[in-house]
């Protein structure tokens, strides 16, 4: 009211206000920190994994090299006609197998039995020009012996009597010297006529030689009128028919010698030092038979300069003739058979966006481990790096998370590769 003073509350120092602002404050931090710890707690714990793991451990894995070729024939020959003449008859057609000297095909004869009867006339006629029998061995005869000697060599022994008889007429005055140097000139012809004699006959033991060697070749001539096989082996092909005349040396028939097979393969020149003797080889076609192991029997010496790899081979049994030659095959070379290395089931890695990890079971939990891989083989791949013998790892990588581990019981997922299951008393840290 006018002329009244206007009443006021108690007044409040300035301290005693800070103060109270202070307690206000702390007072909300206080409840802000209990609120966190419960939303903390509040948090769900990851469920345990339940899973089957395997141990971590060496295992032989020799040291392989891929290597690819083609299965070969052992020998392959055309053979051809060593004497000119018509095809008579083919006893043979492809894909047959015939043993060594099987007849494949008959030349016409007539005219090569002609010529070996003509030789056996002419051989005769050259023993008895030295005086043998068809039986008598004609390496055996000594020319003195033979009938034109003997008859020369009487003459000149004749001949020298009278030379002989004429000198001690002449001494005695009953003959004169012109008889004398008759006998004289009569036993020099003698002598000469004998040495004539002998090469005459050693010509005729040449000659008789010759027509010896003529009727051999008339022979093998007639022989080789049929054309055989040389080695066991099959018909790839043949090139001729009845009625066709052949020369010297035309084909007859194409053969392949399939047991056994020559793998010609090759392999990249890194490994050409590595290549020995007698190394493992595996082989495999597409089509076909199982091909057995077997063994690396030649090397080339030289390296290709266009591949830039080595060629080798190996002998591939083929008893049935099962596997066809000219077949593609690519395997592996064990180069070292002694090695040892960790490898893994392929289920137990897990690969993505070129990652490459495996679950590894740390104090009953799993954890990532990331690892290097190295070659594969059937179901298990190499782990190169990242691993220690010991350690335990998921077999089923994609089931992988951070959680605790419950180790089930489970088959063993490959033979070389054990699956560990145990109770959780077992192993110390599993839940």
């Amino acid at each position: 009211m006018p002329g009244y003073p206007t009443p006021r509350g108690p007044s409040c120092p300035p301290k005693l206000l800070l103060l109270g602002l202070l307690l206000g404050l702390a007072a909300g931090s206080a409840g802000c920190s209990e609120s966190e710890g419960v939303a903390a707690t509040a948090t769900p714990t990851p469920s345990p994994i339940r899973a089957t793991v395997v141990e971590v451990s060496e295992q032989q894995w020799p040291r392989e090299v891929a290597t690819q070729g083609n299965l070969v024939a052992d020998e392959t020959t055309v053979v051809g006609t060593k004497v000119a003449g018509r095809i008579d008859q083919v006893h043979v057609d492809l894909g047959d197998f015939v043993e060594a000297g099987t007849v494949l095909a008959s030349l016409d004869r007539r005219e090569l039995q002609e010529q070996v009867r003509q030789a056996e006339a002419e051989l005769i006629q050259a023993r008895a020009a030295i005086g043998l029998d068809p039986e008598d061995p004609l390496d055996e005869i000594e020319p003195e012996a033979c009938p034109i000697v003997l008859e020369q060599k009487a003459l000149w022994d004749q001949a020298r009597s009278d030379r002989e008889r004429s000198s001690a007429l002449r001494n005695r005055q009953v003959a004169t010297d012109t008889e004398y140097e008759t006998a004289v000139t009569a036993e020099q012809v003698a002598r000469a006529r004998h040495a004539s004699a002998i090469n005459s006959v050693r010509e005729l033991i040449a000659t008789a030689k010759v027509r010896t060697a003529q009727l051999e070749l008339a022979r093998q001539a007639l022989e080789d009128a049929e054309i055989r096989a040389p080695f066991d082996a099959r018909i790839q092909d043949r090139h001729v028919s009845p009625g066709m005349y052949v020369q010297v040396g035309a084909p007859v028939a194409t053969l392949i010698r399939d047991d056994p097979l020559r793998y010609r393969g090759t392999v990249p020149e890194l490994f050409a030092s590595r290549l020995a003797i007698g190394q493992l080889v595996r082989l495999r076609v597409e089509t076909g038979p199982e091909l057995p192991e077997v063994t690396i029997s030649r090397i080339s010496p030289s390296i290709d300069p266009f591949s830039r790899s080595v060629l080798f081979e190996a002998r591939v049994p083929n008893p049935d003739h099962a596997i066809q030659a000219g077949q593609f095959s690519q395997g592996e070379v064990v180069l070292d058979q002694s090695r040892r290395i960790i490898a893994l089931p392929k289920s137990a890695v897990v690969e993505f966006a070129g990652t490459r990890k495996v679950w590894k079971v740390v104090d009953g939990s799993a954890v990532e481990q990331p690892v290097e891989l190295g070659g594969h083989r059937d179901d298990l791949i190499e782990i190169l790096d990242g691993l220690e013998p010991g350690e335990r790892v998921l077999l089923d990588g994609s089931s992988g998370r951070p959680a605790p581990v419950q180790i089930g019981q489970a088959p063993a997922p490959h033979p070389e590769v054990a699956a560990v299951a145990a109770e959780g008393a077992d192993r110390p840290g599993t839940p």
